[in-house]
């Protein structure tokens, strides 16, 4: 049996991830400055695939729903995945589906989801309290801050603490990344010159857990494209490429942080 299924299903299951969870922080946390970094990916599950254009894509493409939901959901880990080699070893584990398929199956089965504020991410705390939150916006092509206090993703949280340790005993990934939900809506824009031209909003949501099962960033990534562009392919290589970049930022982003809080003498907070 396998090791994760081993220490999810045994009945002396949390000792043993207490046990690895010491070890696993140990082993790969316990500098910060030292540390060698491997990223796994979890995708999405297929019930968090929330869309209003699929009926526009399937007149344009004639994929299937179904279709649709895997051609977003794969492409997602892909373009994570290319991105995230740049500074990390990466485990996408939706390389091979069969390989991963009872592993992804446990871990699903370790989450739980909430409806959460989204994060500042100029000042990122997580979303633990009822604070107002501001939300990062990717607009034609450019980040810009919004400040919307009423802003909430939906974050993954574990309810199985022998999960992390299990995956980190059999994989060695010592950072978690999990796609948790994609939206896509459609509005309406009135031009003067066209009369109503549609507009598309990808929201991608997401939450990054180390390896001591602490989140070190979370949040969504919003994006604004044209109407008219119904091809899955070109909505993931042109928009979601550009999320995907911006959560890579935002992991090294929170990883230095870290790196700095370990560094400082006792006592202080690094705070002015």
């Amino acid at each position: 049996m396998k090791v994760l299924e081993v220490i999810l299903s045994h009945p002396w299951g949390r000792l043993r991830g207490r046990l690895l969870f010491l070890t696993s922080c140990f082993l790969s946390f316990a500098s910060f400055s030292q540390a060698k970094f491997k990223v796994m990916i979890i995708p999405f599950e297929p019930k968090m695939y929330m869309s209003q254009i699929d009926h526009k894509i399937n007149a344009e493409t004639k994929l299937t729903q179904k279709q649709i939901k895997e051609v977003f959901r794969k492409g997602v880990n892909n373009e994570l995945s290319g991105v995230l080699k740049k500074n990390f070893e990466v485990l996408d584990l939706l390389k091979d589906t069969t390989k991963y398929k009872k592993d992804l199956f446990a871990i699903y089965k370790s989450l739980t989801y909430s409806y959460d504020k989204v994060p500042d991410q100029n000042n990122y705390k997580a979303p633990l309290t009822e604070k107002d939150k501001k939300n990062q916006t990717i607009k034609n092509g450019q980040l810009i801050v919004e400040t919307d206090p009423n802003a909430r993703f939906m974050n993954a949280k574990i309810k199985s603490p022998a999960l992390i340790p299990g995956l980190y005993a059999k994989y060695k990934t010592n950072l978690f990344l999990f796609v948790n939900q994609i939206d896509i809506g459609s509005n309406a824009v009135i031009s003067n010159e066209t009369g109503t031209v549609s507009e598309r909003v990808l929201i991608l949501h997401y939450t990054v857990y180390a390896v001591d099962a602490k989140e070190i960033n979370s949040g969504t990534c919003s994006l604004k494209f044209p109407g008219d562009i119904n091809n899955p392919s070109k909505i993931i290589s042109s928009y979601i490429n550009k999320m995907a970049a911006e959560i890579n930022r935002r992991i090294n982003l929170a990883l230095a942080k870290e790196k700095e809080a370990e560094n400082l003498p006792a006592g202080k907070t690094g705070k002015k």
